[in-house]
């Protein structure tokens, strides 16, 4: 029994669910026994795992802008949701250089009016708001950032997440105390990988396409350190924050980090070359720099979500990467249903949630 069947035959309104973690997170609450209506902008990549696994298939599917406040309401409205699971979102640091005002608009505004729409709609009993870890004010330090330190950001991306962070805190205080709404929570996930992520300037989507080119795979910035986690592992943190919101409701309504163990901590061009040798071709180099900003190093704490919820990240970050790139193989094989082969992934993680000692019983 997973997340203490909180999720069966509740109905879950879940924003960018034609995403990459979208597309992870539909199908894991629909094996939950959830009824899923999933809200986003159509797929912008190709390909594409919400197309290539048809997953507009296993929920009910709305195409809309979150900018777009009186779709989204009746939409929701009409749903009647039990929680909402908020991911939709302008994501990519390099391209907030180039569209500053778009990504303002999406992650600050767009956030705004789904928060809206959930207060507007009664049945609405609990709402988890993914930020990231880039929410924070960097100072490049050789530690985890806790979620009392202060909210900020160098690039206009981090920037506006930090101001999300900002936006849900005044929200739950102006309208959500005491018997009022729902209980609001945040979550603070770092660089995630997984199969069927095909995004611009992230590594892992990066290595593979060069890969599958036979193209060597050019760094940016190689000493460049991040917090790598398998992409369940974090929605396995919103799903376990969920639970405790639908049970227990406002006494977890906080802030919550969830990253991988500090050994899970690598640089840029570490993880290149263990998806080379994974795949067991490819070559990595150094390229040419970018002259756009991007951190150096950035860690997170996670103490407070192993002593607060009982959550613990539970794959080494080799079998992250050897469970991302034994995704993409099996994609370009084109011999495997993929739709069975992801979902196998998850119950192998399921399995092995279940005999991790440290992972509270769910």
């Amino acid at each position: 029994m997973m997340f203490n069947d909180i999720y069966k035959g509740k109905k879950v309104f879940l924003t960018g669910h034609s995403g990459f973690k979208g597309s992870w997170l539909t199908l894991w609450l629909e094996s939950l026994g959830a009824e899923v209506l999933g809200y986003s902008l159509e797929p912008n990549t190709n390909p594409s795992m919400f197309e290539e696994l048809r997953i507009y298939g296993h929920c009910r599917n709305e195409f809309g802008n979150i900018l777009d406040s009186k779709h989204l309401e009746e939409v929701m409205s009409e749903f009647k949701p039990d929680i909402v699971f908020h991911l939709a979102a302008q994501p990519l640091v390099r391209l907030s250089y180039s569209e500053p005002k778009m990504t303002y608009e999406t992650n600050v505004i767009g956030t705004l009016n789904v928060l809206e729409a959930a207060r507007k709609c009664e049945s609405v009993k609990a709402f988890v708001n993914i930020t990231t870890d880039k929410c924070y004010e960097n100072m490049e330090v050789n530690r985890g950032y806790k979620e009392t330190e202060p909210m900020g950001g160098y690039d206009m991306y981090s920037s506006s997440k930090g101001c999300v962070e900002i936006l849900s805190s005044s929200y739950r205080r102006s309208f959500l105390q005491n018997d009022k709404g729902f209980a609001l929570a945040t979550a603070r996930a770092g660089n995630v990988i997984g199969g069927g992520d095909w995004a611009l300037d992230r590594l892992i989507p990066d290595c593979v396409r060069s890969i599958n080119n036979n193209r060597k795979i050019e760094i940016r910035n190689p000493i460049a350190t991040r917090p790598w986690q398998y992409v369940l592992e974090p929605l396995s943190g919103y799903l376990l924050l969920g639970q405790k919101l639908l049970e227990e409701g406002k006494k977890y309504a906080e802030g919550f980090n969830f990253g991988p163990n500090e050994n899970s901590v690598l640089t840029v061009s570490e993880v290149a070359q263990k998806v080379c040798e994974k795949y067991g071709k490819g070559k990595v180099v150094v390229g040419e720099k970018s002259p756009l900003h991007e951190a150096g190093l950035l860690m997170l704490n996670i103490e407070k979500a192993k002593n607060v919820l009982g959550w613990v990240p539970t794959y080494s970050l080799e079998d992250a990467i050897s469970k991302t790139v034994d995704w993409y193989k099996k994609f370009y094989e084109k011999n495997t249903d993929m739709y069975e082969f992801t979902i196998k992934q998850i119950k192998d993680y399921e399995e092995n949630i279940k005999w991790n000692k440290s992972y509270v019983k769910m």
